[in-house]
């Protein structure tokens, strides 16, 4: 396995705590939420030719028990779970419960659970469905998707995250144009928080492999030509030829929930 040298580079003989000392305040008392953009440009560049594991190995051992994980229980945070309880098994990881999403992904989260001992907590909004379709005269995700969105998961992370250093994701370059420059360290500006993507220069058909090579649990819907699954009322099967994420938010301009948009 390689690990981080003095200087920042990977290699076989360094160790993690060469790239942390880079989050070193000047008086020498290590503080996760004072690093520099450099440091975290230069953690990021250090970490472009890792593998996840070690991504993820650099994260716990950066961030402890403030660093959390959200998964919508996509392929890539199955993937990331799997590792996870390898690595940090006790890391906090959440989903974004919005009230709708599909019931295969509710029992996917039962399964990660039976395999990994990982019980993903259900992060849910100040209001159940009912009472957010009656306050706003009906349901919102067809009519204002952005302001459902913003509601229902924007906000319910933001609460989240309010209680830790970094959160790690699931994203990949190659999914939409708002993630393709994504680094695997960063800050998040949006949330005040450092994110960890661990997947970010991966594909989708590596994940697949590792999905298939690893028995990982996947949502089912997957094999019903749904790729990227979000809530059920917004996500549908993609046909042949069409992009990835071409069955989320269907027939408007909407490609992204908000919560990996470079805008703050």
């Amino acid at each position: 396995m390689r690990y981080l040298s003095n200087d920042g580079r990977i290699d076989c003989q360094g160790n993690f705590y060469a790239l942390q000392r880079a989050f070193f305040t000047v008086s020498g008392q290590f503080s996760p939420p004072t690093f520099s953009p450099e440091s975290l440009a230069a953690a990021s560049r250090a970490l472009e030719g890792a593998e996840p594991p070690e991504i993820i190995r650099w994260g716990v051992e950066t961030f402890g028990d403030r660093l959390t994980m959200a998964t919508a229980f996509g392929p890539e945070g199955c993937a990331i779970i799997h590792w996870l309880a390898q690595i940090a098994p006790k890391t906090f990881v959440f989903n974004l419960e919005t009230g709708y999403q599909f019931p295969e992904t509710l029992e996917l989260r039962d399964r990660i659970a039976r395999r990994y001992g990982i019980e993903v907590s259900l992060e849910r909004p100040d209001t159940t469905v009912e009472e957010y379709e009656k306050l706003h005269g009906g349901p919102l995700h067809g009519r204002d998707p952005d302001r459902c969105c913003a509601d229902r998961k924007i906000a319910v992370i933001r609460r989240v995250l309010s209680r830790f250093d970094a959160w790690m994701s699931g994203i990949r370059r190659d999914q939409s144009p708002d993630r393709a420059a994504a680094p695997i360290v960063g800050f998040d500006g949006k949330f005040g928080v450092v994110k960890i993507s661990p997947l970010a220069n991966w594909t989708k058909a590596k994940i697949w492999d590792l999905i298939v090579r690893e028995d990982i649990p996947y949502n089912p819907l997957h094999d019903q030509g749904y790729v990227s699954i979000g809530c059920a009322p917004c996500t549908r099967p993609i046909q042949l030829g069409e992009d990835e994420r071409a069955g989320r938010w269907s027939g408007s301009a909407k490609t992204e929930c908000g919560l990996h948009s470079r805008s703050h």
